[in-house]
């Protein structure tokens, strides 16, 4: 079948982009072999809105029949990367030379002696597309992703609330400032104060059409300070949640929080209607976390590099 390619032009296709991920990822048996609605989300109204600023209409490439049905989406997640969201009634090798193609001409970035680094993901089994990366000069790069999911069917753990902390949903936009200033010492804990850029972010991720104020935990000390954190994600038509991001105060570590708010999560997204919950890792301690929570199936999902 003959697709066209085109360049994202306005919301409209920001709507018709959720509405593919929903229906690929139910072709895929709920499998994330594309991204799930959520992390287009929270890549969109967050990492790309807050962050990475890409002009959509430069970083989004469509391929749609001629009837106008979504086939495939090209787009990057940070600079350097290209991610290849395909229909699996349109998966063929033409249209997976034709991304790639064009992923190498928009999203490659240079490096300090001139070279072009671009970097393609791609899960384990996708052997059609590890053999197109093989021939285009790819190498398996390090540090995949462990795509972790757990049915909801399953019984859920009794965590108990470490003692002297609450557990609870964040609240207006009072609570920014504080919600943003824990994400901050969390994944920059050593990084000077003096960097940290303030707050108002946090309204680009309320934006996000998927965000429940009751799904954004905190756990909180006595004094009112924040200690850690969890956001879920929900859709109600997929019947599927997601956790994004979990993170813990480093003063606050190794005392069971993330474990805590991760389970009354759970039991949140169950009492909505979720039938499946999934978490991406990256390292082996937070997939022993996650794994302890009843997420033991995974898929892997890997870097592919080319340098030219």
């Amino acid at each position: 079948m003959k697709l066209t390619q085109r360049t994202y032009q306005s919301d409209r296709d920001y709507w018709n982009i959720r509405t593919f991920l929903r229906e690929v990822l139910l072709a895929n048996d709920r499998r994330e072999i594309a991204w799930p609605l959520y992390r287009w989300d929270y890549w969109r109204w967050h990492v790309n809105e807050n962050i990475l600023k890409f002009n959509l209409s430069a970083a989004v490439f469509m391929w749609e029949t001629a009837d106008g049905r979504l086939a495939a989406v090209l787009h990057p997640d940070g600079a350097g990367e290209a991610f290849l969201q395909v229909h699996p009634a349109f998966r063929c090798l033409e249209l997976e030379v034709a991304m790639l193609s064009a992923a190498e001409m928009q999203f490659a970035t240079t490096q300090a002696d001139g070279r072009q680094r671009l970097v393609v993901w791609a899960h384990e089994y996708d052997h059609v597309r590890q053999d197109v990366l093989k021939r285009r000069g790819y190498a398996k790069g390090n540090d995949p992703e462990y795509q972790r999911r757990r049915e909801m069917s399953q019984p859920l753990p009794a965590v108990p609330t470490p003692t002297g902390y609450r557990l609870r949903a964040l609240r207006d936009v009072g609570e920014h400032p504080a919600r943003s200033w824990l994400a901050w010492k969390t994944f920059h804990p050593d990084a000077s104060d003096a960097t940290y850029a303030g707050w108002e972010w946090y309204a680009n991720v309320q934006r996000a059409p998927l965000y429940r104020r009751d799904l954004d935990l905190v756990a909180v000390i006595p004094n009112g300070a924040f200690a850690a954190f969890c956001t879920l994600w929900y859709d109600d038509v997929t019947h599927t949640a997601a956790f994004e991001p979990v993170g813990t105060h480093p003063e606050h570590r190794r005392r069971g929080l993330a474990k805590a708010l991760m389970a009354e999560g759970l039991r949140r997204v169950r009492d909505l209607g979720a039938t499946r919950c999934t978490v991406g890792s990256y390292s082996e301690a937070a997939g022993a976390l996650y794994a302890s929570l009843g997420f033991t199936a995974y898929d892997v999902c890997e870097p592919w590099v080319k340098e030219w």
